[in-house]
């Protein structure tokens, strides 16, 4: 019988059903994957394209219903099949209501699981694959992008129309906002996902090594150099580099990566021949490159060939309508990794997470929102926050005042953020005492 290309996921912490299922499904030629926890579930759904998931509902920790959200938030497309040993009406009701197709108690027969199998996956066909959802079917997630405001719609259209192809792609903005995230959108979204994704930070790279890292290298070529050795095109041949933070490069190394650009083809150091490729370039960086540019610290040249698709990427303060799904994604990865459970924010926390700047982006809010998962038990509230988001206070209005007003105003509204505390109030201004009650009597 041919193999079919359908994967199964199944979720029990029953070892002996999870083996029973494993064998009837493998006998009808299905890939089977299997996991114990919701925990190692997920994992499983973030790096394995599955066609049906088979979980049981009452699980230790985090339970079933949660896998069930989780995978209809994420993967909508996908198929949803419970098998319990434990019936109720209530959930029953629930699990119908969760979008399952289909409810199967223990102990169930082969041929009942069989029937559940062809009707899932039967309706499966007739939806698109998960993997491959148009834009309006994602309105939440796009590969690992997370965001529902329109500038993340703007750079999921143009990755729309550029991933089948392997046109240059510059992708600019601030640190921390995911250019990294967009660049694997890019190739794990198209047509060459199964070729090599490499990514390769040129800022973390001493600058005379960096040569030789990127494009190999012959025996003899250095001190050191004691084999020949292929570089990270090599590696990536086929597929996608990815070159972050391309600002750093130096000039010799921007000439080697112009010929790439042009020729198609590198050079190893301390090599004359020259190898043929086929690499998609994706490069990246925080740096303004026309400044550098005129500073005569980046080609021209190589500029503009790696400029083919320009993707900006907005920074986290200006789509604040994210913040919210973001801090869900991290609160799901960080409290299953933490806490083996699903957390919650309070609506208080969340209001101080959205009204903050976040200078450092989504790479910031990971962090606070990982400190806060370990910091709380159940639920992160707005003692779990670090102090200096609790007091950044809001000052957009149209009224145009004197600074010594405006300033006036501040230290009376962190004096109300802290209880009328003065050596608190003082702390977070960083002035003292005496300052602040000189300032409110001006």
């Amino acid at each position: 019988m041919q193999l079919r290309r359908e994967n199964i996921l199944i979720v029990d912490d029953d070892v002996n059903i999870l083996e029973l299922l494993q064998r009837h499904l493998q006998s009808w030629n299905y890939h089977v994957f299997k996991a114990i926890s919701v925990k190692e579930a997920v994992t499983i759904l973030r790096d394995t394209p599955i066609d049906l998931l088979i979980t049981d509902l009452k699980m230790p920790e985090v339970d079933g219903f949660e896998l069930i959200k989780f995978v209809s938030d994420h993967y909508p497309k996908m198929q949803k099949l419970v098998v319990t040993g434990y019936p109720s009406v209530q959930d029953s009701l629930a699990a119908i209501k969760s979008g399952i197709i289909d409810y199967l108690t223990k102990p169930f027969t082969k041929s009942e699981l069989k029937a559940a199998l062809d009707k899932a996956l039967s309706i499966s066909k007739k939806e698109v694959p998960h993997s491959k959802l148009t834009t309006e079917d994602r309105k939440e997630a796009y590969g690992d992008i997370i965001g529902a405001s329109e500038k993340i719609h703007d750079v999921i259209q143009i990755i729309e129309r550029i991933k089948d192809n392997k046109a240059t792609v510059f992708i600019k903005g601030e640190s921390g906002t995911g250019k990294e995230l967009v660049a694997r959108a890019i190739h794990y979204q198209g047509k060459f996902s199964r070729n090599p994704f490499i990514a390769v930070n040129c800022g973390s790279i001493p600058e005379n090594l960096l040569e030789a890292e990127l494009f190999g290298y012959v025996k003899g070529a250095f001190t050191g150099a004691e084999t020949n050795r292929d570089g990270f095109f090599q590696a990536a041949n086929g597929g996608t580099i990815f070159l972050d933070e391309i600002g750093n490069a130096s000039l010799a190394v921007q000439l080697r990566l112009l010929r790439v650009l042009q020729e198609k083809e590198v050079v190893k150091v301390g090599a004359t021949k020259t190898e043929k490729i086929d690499v998609r370039i994706v490069a990246a960086t925080n740096s303004d490159l026309k400044d550098m540019i005129a500073n005569k610290t980046f080609r021209e040249d190589l500029f503009y060939r790696l400029t083919v698709v320009e993707i900006a990427i907005a920074p986290l303060r200006e789509r604040k309508e994210d913040i919210p799904l973001l801090v869900d994604k991290f609160l799901f990865k960080y409290g299953v990794e933490y806490k083996d459970r699903f957390l919650k924010i309070t609506p208080e926390a969340l209001a101080i997470l959205t009204r903050y700047d976040w200078p450092g982006n989504i790479r910031e809010l990971e962090n606070i929102i990982q400190r806060a998962v370990i910091m709380c038990d159940k639920v992160i509230d707005v003692e779990h926050l670090p102090e200096h988001l609790k007091y950044s206070l809001d000052f957009s209005t149209d009224e145009l005042v004197p600074l010594k007003v405006m300033e006036k105003r501040y230290i009376e509204k962190v004096l109300h953020a802290t209880g009328n505390n003065k050596t608190k109030a003082a702390e977070i201004l960083g002035i003292d005492r005496k300052t602040i009650r000189q300032k409110l009597s001006d």
